[in-house]
C-alpha cells in the first residue's frame, strides 16, 4: 500500500540506511522523520521499505539566477558544478533536501546561472576560442598579462574548468612600433629565432629587445613577426700600421715587414727567405728585432722565433710613440747584446 506522504518525498530504504544518515543527507532531523512515520521502528528498518522524508520536494520554477535542469543518467552534482561553471555547494542551495548520491533520473532541480562571457570584447582586448590543453596561466604567459586582468575581463569563468571551444576575452599588449626608433632596426622573426639567439647574434641583450617591444612574447615568436633589435655599433678594432723593412746586402733577397700597433705601443716584425743565422760566419745563432726610439740611446730587443719553416717573428714592446724608430732584422748570438752586432738582414724607419 502506498505511504501517505503529502509534504515530503517517498524513499526506499537501502542497505546501510538510518533514521540518522537520511536526515543529514536530506537536511532535517531524526525527530522530523519518526514524525512523518508513525509506526516505523527506527532500529528495525527493512531494505525496500518505503517511507516519508519530510523535506519540500523540488521546486518546479527556479528562482531568479538559476535554470531548471532534468537529471540524466550518470549526472553527478560535481559534473553539473564543472559543465555550468558553478559549485556543488550553490546547487544544494538552490535544492533543499537534494541527495548529491541519490539523484533520480528525470527528476529536475535548480542550477545557479553565471554571468556568460562577453560576446564582444571590449576596446583594449580581443577574442580568444579555448583549445585544449589551455589554462589562464598558459595565456597570460603567452599574451603577456596576468590572470587576473583576464578573470576581470570574463566575469563569472570558472579557471578551473575551461571548455575546448569557449570564447574569453584577453587583454591587449601595445603591439611592436610598425617603424622602429632611433638606433634601432627591424627584423622578421625567422623559423628557429628566440630572443637569446637574436640578442647573441646582434650584439645585444634579450632585456634590451624585449624593452623595445613591449608586450612581445619570448615564448611564442611567431614566424612573420616583425620586431625591433638594438642597433649596437660594433667597437673599431685598431689596425696595425705596416711597414715594409729593406732587405741588406748579405741577404738580399730577406722579405720582412713590421707592424706598428700605436693604441699598444708595440711593434712585431716577419722575416722570411732567409738562411738559417748558423749559416753565418762568427757562431751566429739567432735572428733577433731591434727597434730604437728617436730620442733614445738603447735599443729595444727580443729574440725571434721561427715560428713555420723560414719564417720569424718577433714582437717588443716600447711603450711610447713609434713614429721614426729604426727597425733592425739581425743573426746574433745568443748572449746578451745590447745593439745589433752581427749580420743584419733587413732594416727600415717606422
Amino acid at each position: 500500500m502506498p505511504i501517505n506522504c503529502p509534504d515530503g518525498t517517498v524513499y526506499v530504504i537501502k542497505s546501510g540506511d538510518t533514521f540518522y544518515s537520511l536526515a543529514q543527507r536530506y537536511n532535517t532531523t531524526v525527530e522530523a522523520i519518526m514524525t512523518a512515520n508513525p509506526g516505523v521502528d527506527p532500529d528495525n528498518l527493512q531494505i525496500g521499505q518505503e517511507i516519508c522524508i519530510p523535506v519540500a520536494p523540488p521546486p518546479t520554477t527556479c528562482p531568479e539566477g538559476s535554470f531548471s535542469y532534468t537529471i540524466k543518467a550518470g549526472d553527478t552534482l560535481y559534473s553539473l558544478a564543472r559543465t555550468y561553471n558553478t559549485t556543488v555547494d550553490a546547487i544544494l542551495q538552490l535544492n533543499p533536501g537534494l541527495d548529491p548520491n541519490n539523484l533520480q533520473v528525470g527528476r529536475i532541480i535548480c542550477i545557479p546561472s553565471v554571468t556568460p562571457p562577453p560576446t564582444t570584447c571590449p576596446a583594449g582586448s580581443f577574442s580568444y576560442t579555448i583549445k585544449a590543453g589551455d589554462t589562464l596561466y598558459s595565456l597570460a604567459i603567452r599574451y603577456n598579462t596576468t590572470v587576473d586582468a583576464i578573470l576581470q575581463l570574463n566575469p563569472g569563468i570558472n579557471p578551473n574548468a575551461l571548455q575546448i571551444g569557449q570564447q574569453i576575452c584577453i587583454p591587449s599588449v601595445t603591439p611592436p612600433p610598425s617603424t622602429c626608433p632611433a638606433g634601432s632596426f627591424s627584423y622578421t622573426i625567422k623559423a628557429g629565432d628566440t630572443l637569446y639567439s637574436l640578442a647573441r647574434t646582434y650584439n645585444t641583450t634579450t632585456s634590451a629587445i624585449i624593452q623595445l617591444n613591449p608586450g612581445i612574447d619570448p615564448n611564442n615568436l611567431q614566424i612573420g613577426q616583425k620586431i625591433c633589435i638594438p642597433r649596437v655599433e660594433p667597437i673599431p678594432v685598431p689596425r696595425p700600421r705596416v711597414v715594409v723593412l729593406n732587405p741588406t746586402d748579405l741577404a738580399p733577397n730577406a722579405k720582412a715587414s713590421a707592424f706598428v700597433e700605436t693604441e699598444l705601443g708595440s711593434v712585431f716584425a716577419i722575416v722570411t727567405n732567409v738562411p738559417d743565422p748558423t749559416v753565418f760566419p762568427g757562431g751566429l745563432e739567432v735572428y733577433k728585432l731591434w727597434v730604437k726610439v728617436p730620442g733614445e740611446t738603447t735599443w729595444h730587443v727580443t729574440t725571434m722565433d721561427e715560428v713555420y719553416t723560414d719564417y720569424w717573428l718577433g714582437r717588443v714592446v716600447p711603450g711610447v710613440p713609434l713614429t721614426g724608430s729604426d727597425v733592425v732584422i739581425s743573426a746574433e748570438k745568443t748572449t746578451n747584446v745590447t745593439a745589433p752586432a752581427g749580420v743584419g738582414v733587413a732594416t727600415g724607419t717606422l
